[in-house]
């Protein structure tokens, strides 16, 4: 039997949310997330991320976690526009609960090469009701 490299024949593309809700260190959640976006993103599944309550951290720009002696994972973020991951949904009442806004979260962007390859935010403040209506559209949620 020959297998060709691409989607399997018959396959259909899922939308999957990986929704974030705990900080990024501390416990093995947001990593382990960030791994099955990206296992998401090579099987070309639709892949959209949701950060809500704690996990809003895992955005915030400017982390080390030098004292605490684990890596910095917080920039691998920028790099998932490169596998087709664009949609960073961040509850704005997780934001507010916790003394944070946009400006306090790293810059995360992707090139559009639907619109001449212009560089977009990934990131994408929403209001609690607008996420549920996000929730709703998806196939698949994850939550970690």
């Amino acid at each position: 039997m020959v297998m060709d490299e691409g989607p399997l024949e018959g396959s259909v593309t899922k939308r999957f949310l990986y929704v974030n809700r705990r900080a990024p260190y501390g416990t093995i959640y947001a990593l382990e997330s960030l791994e099955v976006v990206l296992i998401g993103a090579a099987f070309e599944q639709e892949v959209t991320l949701a950060f809500l309550d704690d996990g809003v951290f895992q955005l915030t720009k400017g982390q080390d976690t030098g004292a605490i002696g684990v890596k910095n994972f917080s920039p691998a973020y920028r790099a998932l526009g490169d596998y087709d991951v664009t949609n960073f949904y961040v509850e704005a009442e997780s934001l507010g609960e916790r003394g944070l806004t946009l400006d306090d979260l790293q810059q995360i962007t992707y090139e559009d090469e639907d619109d001449d390859w212009k560089e977009k935010p990934s990131i994408r403040v929403v209001s609690r009701r607008e996420l549920a209506a996000i929730m709703a559209e998806q196939d698949v949620i994850l939550s970690f």
